[in-house]
């Protein structure tokens, strides 16, 4: 069966839903909720659900967040390798406004203890995969080694460069097949790495050839997908390398939604992205990022993070058939 392994964080979310998000200074009152989350579990789930056996390395605590984490990863049927940490499982606060909008805060907790030797001792999980897939909640010489295992063993790799304040090493591009930032991920990366200053907001209105112009020189080796929220996403691809596709860049519209949380939209993307990927090698690119764009849509109309994660039989009933 089409394997992904997920190298990444887990989180319990602490969530309140308000009006609007707070402003400094400012007190309100809001609805609490708490759930499990973290990008790496949240991709894992999404993963999952798409229909792909996945496997998720992560770093945990011995306390209710971990035992958390271990009793949601088993009823998802995700393969759980997970470090023993010293320290709490990771938390995160989440602010999420009448429009589904958010502000986050993470705890990273254990998942700053996930170490490259522990990924390393997952080498035979990850030598099996067809994917590896990996964020920047975890320390970075821990995401290097996941990829890089992963390439040599030949898995596709893929890196989702988030949170956008993480360092992203060079190292880390040169191991990454597929690099999916979203508009502030993709502006600070330019920045730290070209030198180039853009505007995270002008990105979805820009001329395609000079967006793909942009795409190349941060990542010239690989395929490029820019994440731009309710205007889909933008594709960039080597010349040489389209991936089934027929052009070498292109925008992918946003699948319609009617949106109440929009916390876990950017991680069903790549779950469900590095599981297409899995499953069906042979589709071009662009069907699988079209099947992507559905799963991230419909994840936005459920509050929560893990939680919110669609199936592939409740993508296709909202969607019809891929």
């Amino acid at each position: 069966m089409p394997r992904v392994v997920v190298v990444g964080s887990f989180n319990v979310d602490h969530a309140w839903h308000c009006a609007q998000l707070p402003r400094p200074g400012e007190t309100l009152a809001g609805e609490y909720a708490t759930g499990a989350g973290g990008k790496g579990f949240n991709q894992a789930v999404a993963s999952a659900a798409a229909g792909a056996a996945t496997t998720f390395v992560c770093a945990l605590g011995d306390d209710d967040g971990g035992r958390l984490a271990r009793r949601l990863a088993a009823s998802h049927g995700i393969d759980l390798r997970a470090h023993q940490a010293a320290t709490a499982t990771g938390t995160a606060g989440i602010f999420v406004d009448a429009e589904g909008g958010n502000s986050i805060v993470i705890g990273a907790g254990a998942n700053a203890a996930l170490t490259p030797a522990f990924v390393a001792a997952q080498g035979e999980a990850i030598a099996a995969a067809d994917v590896v897939l990996a964020q920047l909640e975890s320390p970075v010489a821990t995401v290097v080694e996941s990829l890089r295992l992963a390439r040599a063993s030949g898995a596709h790799t893929v890196l989702n460069p988030a949170p956008a304040n993480a360092a992203c090493a060079r190292e880390l591009l040169l191991v990454t097949e597929v690099l999916t930032p979203n508009e502030t991920e993709f502006a600070a990366l330019l920045a730290c790495h070209c030198g180039d200053t853009v505007d995270p907001a002008a990105l979805g209105g820009m001329d395609e050839a000079a967006l793909h112009r942009l795409c190349r020189i941060l990542l010239p080796r690989g395929t490029l997908v820019l994440t731009l929220g309710a205007a889909g996403c933008f594709v960039s691809h080597r010349e040489d390398n389209l991936r089934g596709d027929s052009v070498p860049h292109y925008r992918c519209p946003a699948a319609p939604a009617q949106v109440v949380d929009t916390t876990g939209a950017g991680d069903a993307f790549n779950g469900a992205l590095a599981a297409g990927l899995a499953l069906h090698p042979q589709r071009p690119f662009a069907a699988v990022v079209r099947q992507a764009t559905r799963f991230a849509a419909l994840s936005t109309e459920r509050p929560g993070a893990s939680s919110a994660m669609p199936s592939a039989s409740e993508v296709e009933a909202r969607y019809g058939p891929d």
